[in-house]
Order: C-alpha cells, then structure tokens, then sequence
C-alpha cells in the first residue's frame, strides 16, 4: 500500500476549523462555539454541502424558513442559526448578507414562567441534601443562574459583606447579589472540605483551572490560586478540549439538574419544575415581599425592566393580581 500523503505545507484551514479559531479570538464560549459549529454543519448539509462563499441570502432564508416550518423549532432556536450564519459571514467569510426579509419566522413563545409557592421550595430543598442541596438553595436564595451558580470562584464569595459577586453573567455583565445568611455557615463548612481537595491536587500538581479572556498570559500564577478556584467542583480531572490541558473544571450542570428532578419527584410536585425554577421562584417571592422590581431587575441582571415585569404575572393572588368577584360574595 502507498504511503499517505503528507498534508500540504501552508494549506488553508478548514472552514470550521476558521470558524472556531475565530469564535476563539472574540472570546466566546465553548457553548457557543459548539451551537455556532453545530448550525453551521447543518446549513452546509441542507443544500447538498456546497461550500457557503457560493450561497447567500437567498439559501440563508431557506434553510431559516425549513427550520420553523418543517423542523417546527422554536423561535430562540431559530435566532441561534441566525446568530451561527450571520458570524460565519461576517466574521469568517467577510461577507455582508442583505437583510433577510423572506425568512418565515418561528412564532416567539408568550408563555408564563413556572414559579414554586415557598412550601414547594421548601417541599423540593428539604429532599436535597450534599453539594447540589447547597448549590439549589444558592439559587433560590440568590436568584444565579444555573451556570452562574456552576461557574462561581471562591474569590467572589464576601463572606464579611454578605455578598456574592456574579462575574460574566449573560451579555458579559458582572453584578452583584445577596449572601443569604442561612447559607453562610454550610458555604463556609463547603469551603473547607474543597479547600483541602485544593491542597492535595496543588501537591500534585494538578491544582491548574481553567481562566477566561486570557488572564492565564496575564497573571501566569493565578490559574493555580486559591481564589480562582471554583466552589463547586467536579470530582476528577478533565482534559480541556481548546488547550488540551489536564484540569479540575467545575461540577457538571446536569448533575444539579438530575438532582432536583429527583426532588421534585420525591416531592410530588406537578410541575416541570428545573433549577431554572428556583430563580423564577426568587423573583416572585421578593416582588410578593413588597420588594421594588428595580432591585429586583438588578438582582436578576436584567437589562431592561419590562423583562423583570413578567414575574408581576404570575404573583400570589391570580391574574394580574386582581381578587376574583366570587371571592367578595
């Protein structure tokens, strides 16, 4: 059998291969850069694998307008794609599409959040105990993020100000929010278990994690600190799959999610109740507190107020907070 040939010296990357070391450079995340990938193969694969430079507008919309209407995705499903091809264009291709006024949009979703009553919260954290019980209560009573709560360091925990400061929240916003203080003593016994997880992988040499917008260059030593670890951690090593370095990341998200869902089964809640859920549930329960929506919206890191609004829905005395007529009678 003939030798293979040797990969040409100076070749030209793959497209996706352009695509990621792009995605790289803007510093966005690895999520993104696997749904940017993801969208991006499917749109080559929808028309036969022709390469993008020779499509356009016109096989931008198609493939839009199958997703919404034979595909039946939902609305924020379709504005990724968008979101993919519009990148792979202007950022890799260095094309500028026209505006794409022939897609079929995917009808936007006007549904309510699901919102626990405070016995259910209570009802679902109570059969939570361990790492993912502390890590729901965080939620609940702090109103993070699923991811937010997952990605936390050490060094945003205040513990003398009762205050937690979420970094690189969605739009890559900081902000800051409460410590409750029922939380501050089985945090503080939480810490001192990692820390000495922390000890023996820095006696091993294997105390690295992972930094963003590459501080790693910046400050060379901190990826090995104390401060820059994460609370909640993941109980082994991993490889990295952009450096291929061999570090403790965080606990994986679906492991909470598995958690709660046998919570709210041992509980026997009806409702599709997620991790997602105790943020909603957060939200409802300060604004029924008598708590002002605008520190509410800054608690929640919401750019705009109208979007904190939604919560004014579902609070405790029914539509729109009106008394039913029955009820007077």
């Amino acid at each position: 059998m003939a030798p293979a040939e040797a990969p040409v010296s100076g070749a030209a990357p793959k497209l996706l291969d352009q695509v990621r070391a792009r995605i790289r450079v803007k510093h966005y995340s690895i999520r993104t850069e696997d749904q940017y990938v993801f969208w991006i193969k499917r749109f080559i694969l929808f028309h036969g694998k022709r390469h993008p430079r020779d499509m356009g507008a016109v096989e931008v919309e198609a493939f839009l307008s199958d997703l919404a209407v034979t595909g039946g995705v939902a609305a924020a499903t379709q504005n990724q794609a968008l979101a993919a091809l519009l990148f792979l264009y202007r950022e890799v291709l260095q094309i500028t599409l026209p505006w794409l006024d022939g897609v079929t949009r995917a009808k936007p979703s006007r549904r309510l959040p699901v919102v626990l009553t405070p016995t259910e919260v209570r009802a679902v954290l109570d059969r939570m105990d361990g790492m993912y019980g502390l890590m729901a209560r965080l939620l609940y009573g702090t109103g993070m993020r699923l991811m937010e709560g997952v990605r936390l360091r050490v060094k945003d925990v205040d513990f003398g100000r009762n205050e937690i400061l979420i970094r690189h929240g969605k739009g890559a916003k900081d902000r800051v929010t409460m410590l409750p203080a029922a939380l501050a003593a089985p945090l503080q016994e939480h810490l001192a278990r990692r820390r000495v997880v922390y000890e023996d992988d820095l006696r091993d040499g294997r105390a690295e994690v992972w930094l963003p917008d590459a501080l790693a260059k910046k400050y060379p030593n901190a990826a090995t600190e104390w401060g820059w670890q994460f609370v909640f951690c993941s109980g082994s090593h991993s490889t990295d799959p952009r450096s291929g370095r061999v570090r403790r990341h965080h606990v994986d998200e679906k492991l909470l999610q598995r958690a709660m869902k046998k919570a709210v089964t041992a509980a026997q809640l009806p409702k599709p109740a997620t991790p997602h859920t105790l943020r909603h549930s957060f939200a409802t329960h300060l604004l029924e507190g008598g708590h002002d929506i605008r520190t509410v919206q800054e608690l929640l890191g919401h750019s705009d107020v109208s979007t904190t609004m939604i919560y004014t829905h579902v609070l405790n005395k029914g539509g729109r907070g009106v008394t039913s007529p029955l009820d007077r009678l």
